[in-house]
């Protein structure tokens, strides 16, 4: 039988020598030969730990659109699940971003390529990260277009699906071509605390490191940074533009092996320094919707200077940065190695990477398949635009059912949504709800945190009111369905 991670080193060793020939003469805009882009590209991808058929196609993805290569050729040489994901990020090549209504119909098919498999997305985003860093060399004209569509699609795609790492660089990178003159300003903000706040972390790092170690925990990482410049951004509007309200603009994160270790920093760091009251969240108890655990808190460090704590194990710090990546990679929890530590072999600038397979299921989450149903669902372009932002782009609420389940959906939703998100049979025949166990009426907003309990009854139905009342489009969509067949009923 033959080792898969052998399968994996023969197939991107292929896959290297293959675009290296194939566009052999082709060059970039900056000048440079275009295969150190698809190098570049496969080398995001191995920092992902995908698995080689992944890497392989990430080689070979522009094969077909930029140097003639036949889909049958890709078959022949690489087989049918590779032909497959080259074939599927050369569609989405063709998505250019025109903003509003003209980009509907690219958004779409952008849901759909996801929904059929996760990883033709993945090299997606690799490509245009690549893309994003070499930006400068495109003509001025261009540059605002691709970064606006970085921006407002790709980084939040990134950060949807868990990968903070892509998510973060993405923003950053179209940040000074989408909004020259806030960047500047940010630039400015952040320079003027950068120096006092890296001296103060330095410190804090000290006195934290101490205190762990009298507790006899030794075997911890400690890392800190100041915020990064567009979430800094985000957050200082959100804030009235007062940089006093925004209290992680430091922050440290502390790794440790073992939840139990978590617990037991957190106690030590609240005994030592002083909390800031509801800054404490645990997301090990109550992990997001994406799968994110860590806890949180915010301390007074004595210095004048506020920081942000996060505590992690090593887990659930790669799964932060990694997000869907890391849970369609690593399948066992037996132990990390370096199995594709041969990527860096032939691979520009590789680190050494950690274990990955090769991934053969698609695991795609509910929300992207959501998305993808816009396709049939939905023939207004406006409307798809309009729900699009307020489904997809907006920030997200979690929200308990009383078992305890949690459900992700957008700002300002109702207890409607909540109930078309649990089932369409349960929103039809919803009669009343509660929330934090007191009667709610069902235009009441629902919020962070909040237990939904929805009262049903096989008789009822929904009524024509409910449509102004929904906040997402999937609510909507099943509102209008059932409306439309009782229409129908009376008629016959």
């Amino acid at each position: 039988m033959v080792n898969p991670q052998t399968e994996d080193i023969v197939i991107v060793k292929k896959a290297f020598a293959f675009a290296k020939e194939a566009h052999t003469g082709h060059q970039r805009l900056s000048g440079e030969p275009y295969f150190l882009h698809l190098a570049e590209t496969a080398q995001i991808l191995a920092e992902l730990n995908v698995g080689g058929a992944t890497i392989a196609a990430g080689l070979l993805h522009d094969a077909i659109e930029d140097v003639g290569i036949k889909r049958e050729d890709i078959v022949r040489e690489f087989g049918e699940e590779i032909a497959f994901l080259v074939d599927g990020v050369t569609k989405l090549g063709h998505l250019k971003y025109k903003g509003a209504d003209r980009h509907s119909e690219s958004l779409r098919k952008l849901f759909v390529a996801m929904s059929e498999d996760i990883r033709v997305l993945l090299i997606k985003l690799a490509d245009r990260l690549h893309n994003m860093r070499t930006l400068s060399h495109v003509p001025k004209d261009k540059q605002k277009r691709i970064a606006t569509e970085t921006l407002e699609i790709y980084a939040p795609i990134a950060y949807r699906l868990g990968i903070r790492k892509l998510n973060r660089e993405l923003e950053d990178l179209a940040f000074p071509y989408v909004y020259p003159s806030e960047y500047e300003e940010m630039r400015k903000v952040l320079k003027e605390l950068h120096l006092d706040r890296t001296e103060s972390l330095e410190k804090f790092s000290r006195s934290v490191k101490k205190e762990l170690a009298k507790e006899g925990l030794t075997k911890v990482k400690i890392e800190y940074r100041v915020k990064s410049l567009y979430s800094l951004y985000k957050k200082y509007l959100r804030n009235d533009r007062d940089l006093g309200k925004i209290y992680d603009v430091s922050a440290m994160r502390i790794l440790v092996d073992s939840v139990t270790d978590c617990y037991h920093i957190l106690g030590i760091i609240h005994r030592r320094w002083r909390p800031l009251p509801q800054r404490i969240k645990d997301y090990i108890a109550d992990a997001k919707i994406n799968g994110y655990q860590a806890l949180h808190t915010t301390v007074f460090i004595g210095d004048g200077n506020i920081v942000e704590v996060q505590i992690k194990t090593h887990d659930m710090y790669r799964y932060s940065e990694y997000g869907i990546a890391s849970h369609l990679s690593y399948k066992e929890k037996s132990g990390h190695n370096k199995a594709l530590a041969w990527v860096y072999a032939f691979l520009p600038k590789s680190k050494e990477l950690e274990e990955a397979n090769n991934v053969k299921n698609k695991d795609i989450p509910k929300w992207i398949s959501e998305l993808a149903a816009y396709k049939e669902s939905t023939k207004d372009n406006k409307l798809f635009r309009e729900e699009l932002t307020s489904d997809f782009f907006n920030h997200r609420i979690f929200v308990f059912s009383p078992k305890g389940d949690v459900v992700d959906l957008p700002i300002d939703s109702t207890p409607i949504d909540f109930a078309y998100s649990i089932h369409s049979d349960i929103g039809n025949h919803m009669t009343g709800a509660k929330v934090n166990g007191k009667l709610a009426s069902l235009d009441t907003k629902v919020y962070n945190g909040d237990i939904v309990t929805i009262m049903t009854n096989e008789n009822a139905k929904p009524n024509q009111k409910w449509l102004g009342l929904a906040k997402t489009s999937m609510a909507r969509r099943h509102i209008r369905h059932k409306l439309s067949e009782l229409k129908k009923s009376k008629r016959n």
